[in-house]
C-alpha cells in the first residue's frame, strides 16, 4: 500500500482525506495552512483539513511557506510514494514536485484544461457553463497545466449554486482520487497532456467581482449570484446602502430601464439589460440579517422608479 502525504486546506479537501484513509492508505502527515484570523473577533480559525486530520490521528504541519529549504527537507524525510494536493493554497516548488516517485496528484474541480486557477467552480457557474467535473492530474511547475489522469463529469443544475455544486464535486473528487491512486499503483493509467489551446482561466475572486452591473442580461446576473457563493456574494446598492442579493431567479422580460425595481404581487422584480428581468428572492441590507424579499419589502416599501446600483 502506498505511503502518502496530504496537502490541503478547505472543506472541499476533507472528503478526499477521509477517502484515502478509509481506503487503507498510510497518510504519514498532513500539511495545511496556518490558522487565520476570522470573523468580527479576528480569532485564529483552523482549517477544516486540520480538524479532519486530528480525527484520524494524523500528524499535522502548518508551515508559513512550504517552499522553504527546511520544509522541503522535512517533506523529503517522509519518503512518501506520492503526495495528494487538494486546495492547499501555496505554490508547490519544483524541489517538492521532484520528491515522490509517483508524483504529486491534484484533485482539480474542473474539466481541464478549462478553468485553470483558484476558483473553477465559481467561474464555471458564473460564465453559464452547463457541465463541469473533476480532473485528477500530476502537478508540474505551471498553473494547473500538468498531465491529466482521470476525469468525472456532471451537469450543473439550472438553479444550483457554487456551495451545492462544490459539495457534490468534493465527494466525487474523493472517489476519483482513490481510483487514481489504485490505477497508478497498478500501472493502468496513461497520463494525458493538456491541450493548452483549449484552456481558460478561473482566477481568484476579488471583492469587486461581486458588484452587480444591471446592464447585464438577467441570465448573466443570475449565474453570478449562484456562482459567487459564499464569497464575495453578489451585491448592489439600495438607497445608498450595500444590498447583498443571495438568491434570485430569472423572471419574465421587463420593458423598464435596467436597475429599476418593481413588484409583481409580493414578488420583487429588478429590470436588467436587454429588456430582461430578475426576481430577487433573498437579500441582506448592510448591517442587517438575511431575509426573504417579501420581508424586505415590508420594511422598505418601494418608491416610484426606485433604482438599484445608485450611490
Amino acid at each position: 500500500m502506498l505511503k502518502l502525504l496530504f496537502l490541503g486546506t478547505p472543506r472541499f479537501a476533507v472528503p478526499t482525506l477521509d477517502a484515502i484513509v478509509h481506503a487503507g492508505y498510510e497518510v504519514a502527515g498532513v500539511f495545511t495552512q496556518p490558522g487565520r484570523p476570522k470573523g468580527r473577533g479576528q480569532k485564529p480559525a483552523e482549517s477544516p483539513v486540520k480538524d479532519a486530520a486530528a480525527k484520524h490521528g494524523i500528524p499535522v504541519f502548518q508551515p508559513e511557506r512550504i517552499k522553504r529549504p527546511e520544509i522541503v527537507a522535512q517533506l523529503a524525510g517522509f519518503h512518501a510514494d506520492a503526495m495528494v494536493v487538494v486546495g492547499y493554497g501555496q505554490i508547490i516548488s519544483q524541489a517538492i514536485i521532484d520528491l515522490p516517485r509517483l508524483g504529486i496528484i491534484n484533485v482539480h474541480a474542473s474539466l481541464l484544461p478549462k478553468f485553470r486557477g483558484a476558483a473553477p467552480i465559481q467561474w464555471a457557474i458564473a460564465r453559464g457553463e452547463t457541465r463541469t467535473g473533476v480532473t485528477t492530474m500530476r502537478i508540474n511547475a505551471g498553473l494547473d497545466t500538468g498531465d491529466m489522469l482521470l476525469r468525472w463529469e456532471t451537469e450543473i443544475g439550472l438553479e444550483e449554486n457554487a456551495i451545492e455544486l462544490g459539495n457534490r464535486m468534493s465527494v466525487a473528487g474523493a472517489e476519483l482520487l482513490v481510483t487514481t491512486l489504485r490505477g497508478l499503483e497498478n500501472g493502468t493509467i496513461t497520463p494525458e497532456p493538456q491541450d493548452d489551446a483549449q484552456s481558460s482561466l478561473a482566477p481568484i475572486l476579488k471583492k469587486d467581482d461581486g458588484r452587480i452591473d444591471w446592464a447585464m442580461g438577467a441570465s448573466e446576473i443570475h449565474n453570478r449570484v449562484r456562482g459567487f457563493l459564499p464569497w464575495p456574494g453578489s451585491y448592489t446598492t439600495f438607497r445608498g446602502q450595500r444590498l447583498h442579493i443571495w438568491k434570485a431567479r430569472i423572471a419574465e422580460n421587463a420593458a423598464r430601464d435596467f436597475g429599476i425595481l418593481g413588484m409583481k404581487g409580493r414578488h420583487l422584480i429588478a429590470a436588467c439589460g436587454h429588456e430582461t428581468a430578475l426576481e430577487i428572492e433573498e437579500v441582506q441590507l448592510e448591517g442587517r440579517k438575511k431575509m426573504p424579499a417579501e420581508a424586505f419589502l415590508n420594511g422598505y416599501p418601494l418608491l416610484e422608479n426606485e433604482r438599484l446600483g445608485e450611490n
